[in-house]
């Protein structure tokens, strides 16, 4: 069975990478990384690279700008698939999402076909996010329940 595949998409975030890499290995040791890097230019991807030459389950998708995180997350499922990864996980690289949380995240997906966690749901959290960012969290949120009727409190 393939070990789990963590998807992290990437734009400016050199200053995180190498501590959310080892956060990640450490939380789930079994799991590969995906790094998948909108072409950032504070060298992110150029750190990355030097991680995976160090580590065999860090991995890099380089792509050629910034494209957002749907896009980078399908062509991170696709490189999954074709790697016949069974699982995948996704993350921010912010530290928005905890790496603690991994395995409690691969345990849930023993009893099921899909687990989100959410920051608008009981024990979820926000840290460290300016008023600006929380607003359009907020808004966001709001747009895509009243454009898709989602029942969802979080549709991301």
């Amino acid at each position: 069975m393939s070990p789990p595949l963590v998807l992290i998409p990437t734009y400016n975030e050199r200053e995180n990478v190498e501590a959310l890499s080892a956060a990640v290995r450490a939380s789930l040791p079994e799991a590969d990384l995906l790094f998948l890097d909108d072409g950032s230019p504070d060298g992110t991807g150029e750190l990355l690279d030097r991680l995976a030459r160090e580590d065999s389950h860090i991995h890099v998708l380089h792509r050629a700008e910034k494209a957002g995180l749907g896009a980078a997350y399908l062509a991170g499922f696709r490189w999954s698939l074709e790697r016949e990864y069974g699982l995948s996980l996704c993350m921010d690289a912010d530290f928005s999402h905890s790496p603690s949380d991994l395995p409690r995240m691969k345990q849930a997906l023993d009893q099921a076909d899909l687990a989100a966690g959410s920051r608008y749901m009981p024990g979820g959290e926000i840290r460290n996010w300016p008023l600006h960012r929380r607003l359009l969290s907020q808004g966001g949120r709001l747009y895509a329940r009243l454009l898709t009727r989602m029942p969802f409190t979080d549709p991301t």
